[in-house]
């Protein structure tokens, strides 16, 4: 099945989706169907590990949307594993450099291209060998993001950007500032200066971001900013957002 996740970036689209951290199916399935039509899967700061990373994928699916893993790391055992397990748009944090941007795009890439270990006639990701010609198109359906989050990550920027196989920056904003000691202080000056090196560079190069919505940074400026994917709610903060509403109009109501 083709990425079409991939295909709408690519194509200049500008995306907007959701974060799934409960790790429910259920919940996954309810986000697709209530509008949100891209959904990350946090393995990085939610409740799921890789391992149930499957059901969350095929529930998203299921329900018509795409679905991005975000891994919690960007070892070769971990990336391999999502792979194998039908991951076709994998977000890794951290990447703060040319050198682990290889180390990960390697890590995804069969031979000759990369060391990723073949198995490719019993995975989920090749329909457990039904998909014939899975290995020849594997890497034309991935879709790779590195996290531009570390100041690090914003000098080296351009070549983690010319790697071959990222084919996205996604820029995470919090952790940013809090590498040069302004963590939570996005509307700093220092952190916007930040920012605006990466969009910057991200049009020179010709390049796609990423990134949160968050502050004064919402979805249209955000577009505007050159941002083609945009993330926003998760199901966590919408849950207890609507209960606390609830608790409140109860309290009204009883006195």
């Amino acid at each position: 099945m083709a990425n079409r996740l991939k295909a709408r970036l690519t194509a200049g689209e500008t995306v907007c989706g959701a974060w799934l951290e409960f790790g429910s199916p259920e919940v996954a399935e309810a986000m697709v169907r209530a509008g949100w039509d891209v959904i990350v899967v946090d393995c990085e700061h939610g409740c799921a590990g890789v391992e149930a990373a499957t059901g969350l994928i095929r529930a998203v699916e299921g329900a018509g949307g795409e679905a991005i893993l975000r891994v919690p790391s960007g070892d070769d055992a971990t990336l391999k594993r999502a792979l194998d397990r039908g991951a076709r748009s994998i977000m890794v944090p951290m990447v703060n450099d040319a050198a682990t941007a290889r180390q990960v795009a390697t890590a995804c890439l069969y031979p000759p291209l990369g060391r990723r270990g073949y198995a490719a006639p019993i995975v989920r990701a090749s329909g457990f060998g039904a998909v014939a010609d899975y290995r020849a198109n594997a890497h034309d359906d991935l879709f790779l993001m590195a996290q531009i989050e570390h100041v690090s990550a914003v000098a080296d920027f351009e070549a983690i950007m010319a790697t071959p196989g990222v084919d996205m920056g996604f820029v995470g904003p919090n952790d940013l500032a809090g590498s040069i000691g302004l963590l939570e202080r996005l509307d700093h000056a220092d952190v916007l200066a930040q920012l605006g090196r990466i969009e910057a560079a991200a049009r020179a190069q010709g390049k796609l971001i990423g990134t949160i919505t968050g502050q004064e940074r919402g979805w249209k400026a955000l577009e505007k900013l050159g941002y083609r994917l945009i993330l926003g709610p998760n199901d966590i903060s919408l849950l207890t957002a609507a209960a606390r509403a609830a608790a409140a109009e109860r309290d009204r109501e009883m006195g």
